[in-house]
């Protein structure tokens, strides 16, 4: 090794290399840690000086040599190379490692217009002194590589043109909360910002990216999941298409609810114009979501919805397939088909499921949400009118061609519409939820806009977080940290702006939030259970029957002090119906285990003072935003012990957590012989949860007979999981052998936004 070489400093000028100084940082990096070679990591380093490498690439070689040694055998490299990239970064950031005093960085930052100047109208000098007395820079030292790589990619503020950076994650976090409890009265905001900062700085809460990335910044628009329905009509269908594309410039994953929109050859204004059909239209909407990039965070993204019974769903369901030409496919956005009980009788039966334009059978699209018994009544009553244009396909065809698409695309998602409104916190007579969103963890009632003015229309937002299971040492912190997540979620909601006065008043009438888990493979290794064989169904009632009590509690607990929603009365819960007595009583015959918290004192509180919110749990996959908290994501089984994520930031490796102790007890994803055991732990999840699931299926083609997966397979676990009362399904995964180990990274709907 050659110690001559000469070093350019960030100023220009050139001194000898200062091998001694390397050595010092990486062994402060290395200290603690188990199984790292400080030599090595020099070794593998210095291979890759050259005469004049500038500091700032001594720096990204040392992380890079130190991140390439992440493995199976030695997984604290992770920690090294995440403490040498803290290094880093602060020194980018502040020219030093020391950060400096919190005053001081946000007066820099408000008056640089990076950070949004409330807040040193809201607060003061001193109550920033009071801040730094909690505040802990030490925490950046507990991040993993992955998570220090997606904070500097996504989620610190800085300008995303010359890379430059201007703030590390203490800051990040202590602002957020600092942001988020800022109208508290002056007597208790304090202790709500220090509660709130250690239980996001911990990772006992996950925040989603729009929250992480967008809250003390100028720009205020921070719900993850936007749902836009359309009418069907010009002036709504334009409505939409405008509200796409404010929200996707906004970090927002979408939702677009096309159903209504009538069939090819459909006769507008009595004839007078022969209808193109949906194709054209979902193209425009296509256009609309693919207009902006969301300002480097991530690209934007939507899942379009319509029913099965559509009179063009044939040429739908093969929008995204790879053969056809451009004219008849749209292949970049995501499709949701809709299903209630009449399709699967017709399936189970051996019959016939009839097609119909929407425009053509008045009232059948709404009794498809609305009303289950009316929609069967209004569907054989127009399948008897010979005179409506109608086409006649086997259920068996149909269903078989659904399966075919979901298999070969991975990403036709499939909603029970019916699940969607009989187990809901609204009434579907008032509020009927008639589409999910990107990720399919969202419900929420929508209504079509006439104009993008609109007061009248409704754009549904959910904003997220998420509980970290595997941070939590019992049930009963679910209470304290339930409070600090509603309380902060809902404050969100009158901090963020909106662009569309219907995205407004919806938003401010039922206050909707979405509250899931992430790190859930962790927590059942860590209770030494199981996806496959059932050993988790009863921890997973307990888990999830506390959650969603705890978060009820919660806002039950805020609209005593602040009031309940001004729309509490379209909620079944204004009339004391809860989860539990609406659920589908499957689930009791795969677990007996009984209800374990006070519900009929919960259930007459929220009677007498309603809820601030009208919904507050949906399990998101919380893809990137899991791994700043080096957890496994939402619900899913890791595909390996060392998961390589793809990313626009690079590949990232991250180790399950406790890797050393629990190896033997992961189940990873391809080694779980089929999905029935996941179906029946995510049934057992819908019972509480008030929205919906980001569920996946997943299947191997080597357990197969010929290498194939049969598509009577597909339809079982289909019928399985519709059986189990699961409301959505998201992916449909299939094992290649040749990535087993690599995902690529699915952003927050996450992360699109919501995946938190």
């Amino acid at each position: 090794m050659n110690n001559n070489l000469f070093v350019t400093k960030r100023n220009g000028e050139k001194e000898s290399i200062d091998l001694e100084k390397i050595h010092r940082v990486i062994d402060w990096a290395a200290a603690g840690l188990e199984d790292v070679s400080v030599s090595q990591v020099e070794l593998k380093s210095h291979i890759q000086f050259y005469d004049g490498i500038k500091t700032e690439d001594i720096h990204e070689t040392i992380i890079k040599a130190a991140a390439d040694l992440i493995s199976e055998e030695t997984p604290d490299y992770q920690y090294l190379s995440a403490r040498l990239a803290v290094f880093h970064l602060r020194k980018k950031a502040y020219g030093q490692f020391e950060p400096p005093k919190l005053y001081d960085h946000v007066v820099k930052l408000v008056e640089a217009g990076k950070y949004d100047q409330h807040l040193l109208i809201d607060y003061d000098q001193d109550d920033f002194e009071h801040m730094s007395l909690f505040l802990d820079h030490t925490r950046d030292l507990n991040f993993s590589y992955a998570a220090i790589k997606q904070l500097e990619g996504k989620y610190l503020v800085q300008n995303r043109v010359n890379g430059e950076i201007y703030e590390s994650a203490q800051f990040l976090y202590i602002l957020v909360a600092a942001c988020l409890f800022a109208k508290y009265p002056k007597e208790t905001r304090l202790s709500y910002v220090e509660g709130f900062y250690n239980a996001i700085s911990t990772f006992k809460l996950s925040l989603p990216t729009p929250i992480m990335a967008g809250v003390r910044t100028p720009t205020r628009q921070f719900s993850s999941c936007v749902l836009i329905e359309c009418d069907d009509s010009l002036d709504s269908i334009n409505a939409a298409s405008s509200a796409i594309v404010k929200y996707v410039s906004q970090r927002a994953g979408i939702g677009v609810n096309a159903g209504r929109i009538r069939a090819l050859g459909s006769a507008i204004r009595n004839g007078e114009a022969f209808h193109t059909g949906c194709i054209p239209f979902y193209k425009h909407f296509q256009t609309a979501v693919k207009s902006c990039s969301q300002g480097g965070v991530r690209g934007g993204a939507a899942t379009l919805f319509y029913p099965l019974w559509h009179l063009e769903v044939e040429s739908l369901l093969v929008l995204k397939n790879n053969r056809g030409v451009e004219e008849n496919r749209v292949r970049h956005l995501d499709y949701g088909v809709q299903f209630n009980k009449v399709m699967y009788q017709r399936l189970i039966k051996g019959g016939y499921i009839t097609l119909f334009s929407p425009s053509d059978v008045p009232g059948l699209y709404d009794a498809f949400f609305e009303d289950q018994d009316k929609f069967e009544q209004l569907y054989v009553q127009y399948e008897n009118n010979e005179s409506i244009r109608k086409k006649r396909i086997k259920a068996i065809e149909l269903f078989t061609l659904f399966a075919q698409e979901r298999a070969s695309t991975g990403r036709i998602y499939l909603q029970n519409v019916d699940h969607c409104n009989t187990h809901s916190p609204f009434d579907p007579s008032k509020a009927p939820i008639r589409q999910s969103n990107l990720c399919l963890e969202i419900a929420l009632p929508t209504k079509p806009m006439k104009d993008v003015n609109d007061e009248n229309g409704e754009i549904a937002l959910c904003t997220l977080s998420a509980f970290n299971l595997g941070a939590i040492d019992s049930l009963d912190e679910l209470e304290g940290l339930a409070d600090l997540a509603v309380r902060a979620l809902d404050s969100l909601l009158d901090y963020q702006d909106y662009p569309i006065p219907a995205a407004k008043n919806a938003s401010l009438a039922r206050r909707t939030l979405g509250i899931g888990v992430i790190n859930y493979a962790y927590y059942l290794a860590k209770n030494g259970l199981y996806y496959s064989n059932g050993s988790a169904n009863n921890l997973t009632h307990r888990t999830f029957e506390a959650i969603q009590y705890y978060l009820l509690k919660a806002t039950n607990l805020l609209a005593k002090e602040q009031g309940a929603c001004p729309k509490f009365n379209e909620t079944r819960l204004s009339q004391g119906i809860l989860p539990i007595d609406t659920y589908k009583k499957t689930i009791d015959g795969i677990t007996g285990e009984p209800l374990h918290l006070d519900w009929e004192s919960l259930r007459a509180s929220i009677k007498e003072f309603g809820v601030r919110n009208s919904t507050v749990s949906a399990l998101m996959p919380s893809e990137t935003s899991s791994q700043i908290s080096n957890a496994t994501n939402g619900i899913e089984p890791p595909r390996g012990l060392i998961s390589v994520k793809a990313s626009k930031d690079g590949v990232l490796k991250q180790v399950v957590p406790e890797y050393k102790k629990l190896k033997q007890n992961y189940e990873l994803l391809w080694n779980i012989p089929s999905n029935e055991g996941y179906l029946e732990l995510v049934g057992i999840m819908q019972k509480f949860i008030d929205q919906t699931i980001s569920a996946n299926t997943n299947y191997d083609p080597s357990k197969f007979v010929g290498g194939k997966v049969p598509i009577k397979q597909v339809l079982k676990d289909i019928l399985t999981a519709y059986k189990l009362g699961i409301k959505t399904m998201y992916y449909h995964n299939t094992r290649d052998g040749a990535s087993d180990d690599v995902e690529v990274e699915d952003d927050d709907c996450a992360g699109g936004a919501c995946k938190i």
